[in-house]
């Protein structure tokens, strides 16, 4: 990601500004002198519950607060995206820009999301189908909304109802109501990001986030939820960093697969010292 970022931020079309990259184990690790860094105290042991995301709004609130960020707007993105395009500015005003995710869907869940909007907010479809990323949205915006994520998620968990319907997504629901309850509502850029292997072309958006599996058949035939003979899948790699030269795609895989490895060589053949422990 961060390769990504400095190749792109200077190229015509780009408002990206600095770059920090927020860890929240508490200490240093291996890529403090690589990548700008802010170290920030997780959660008391065992308030995440297992589901370590629950750090994230945490991590945020303390880098709100020990930060000194220069820039009006603040993009979130995370570890497995790819900037394909120089980003602009998708904000206007104090109407921010997301994402919208098809499984985040705040009608469908009303009864579970009242106990966290409630009627007098007005109704659930004034919660938005985003997640905390990607999202561009002024600072101001996010020093109020923060505070509210970070407890609406723990309230979240620490209700079994909710923590069994929202499961791994909680925390994105819980960022939805946080800006809903904060009147902000957002833009909704589909153009924003891309999620192989389900969209094909990376000709008209902004990041790829390589989240999903990719497995095909040396024919180039998916094979999502098993094995193929030719995959990418980041989940190969929790150990260890994907090794330089990663073997490209069969012929017939979708543009934005093949798209996807080839800026993850490129990065690899050109970030110094990556066959090395850090």
């Amino acid at each position: 990601m961060y390769y990504w970022y400095r190749e792109m931020r200077d190229r015509p079309g780009s408002d990206m500004g600095g770059f920090t990259r927020i860890l929240h184990s508490g200490k240093p690790d291996g890529l403090m002198d690589e990548i700008p860094t802010l170290v920030v105290d997780p959660l008391p042991e065992g308030a995440d519950r297992g589901y370590i995301v629950l750090n994230r709004p945490w991590a945020f609130v303390q880098w709100l607060k020990k930060s000194n960020i220069k820039e009006d707007y603040v993009l979130m993105a995370e570890p497995d995206h790819i900037f394909v395009r120089p980003l602009p500015n998708l904000a206007h005003g104090d109407e921010p820009a997301a994402f919208p995710f098809f499984y985040i869907k705040p009608t469908e869940n009303e009864i579970i999301l009242r106990k966290f909007f409630p009627e007098e907010n007005g109704p659930v479809s004034k919660i938005d189908p985003i997640g905390n990323s990607p999202v561009i949205i002024k600072k101001a915006q996010l020093e109020k909304i923060a505070p509210t994520w970070m407890n609406i998620s723990l309230k979240m968990k620490e209700d079994v109802e909710t923590d069994k319907a929202f499961g791994w997504v909680l925390e994105m629901y819980a960022y939805a109501v946080a800006s809903a309850l904060h009147g902000v509502h957002y833009s909704l850029r589909k153009d924003f990001m891309i999620q192989p292997p389900w969209d094909a072309k990376s000709d008209n958006t902004f990041i790829i986030h390589y989240t999903y599996g990719c497995d095909y058949t040396l024919k180039g035939e998916l094979t999502y939820g098993k094995i193929g003979e030719w995959r990418f899948d980041k989940r190969s790699y929790l150990r260890s960093p994907p090794p330089r030269n990663l073997t490209l795609p069969p012929p017939g895989v979708p543009e934005s697969v093949a798209t996807l490895v080839k800026m993850v060589n490129e990065a690899t053949a050109n970030i110094p010292g990556w066959d090395e422990e850090r």
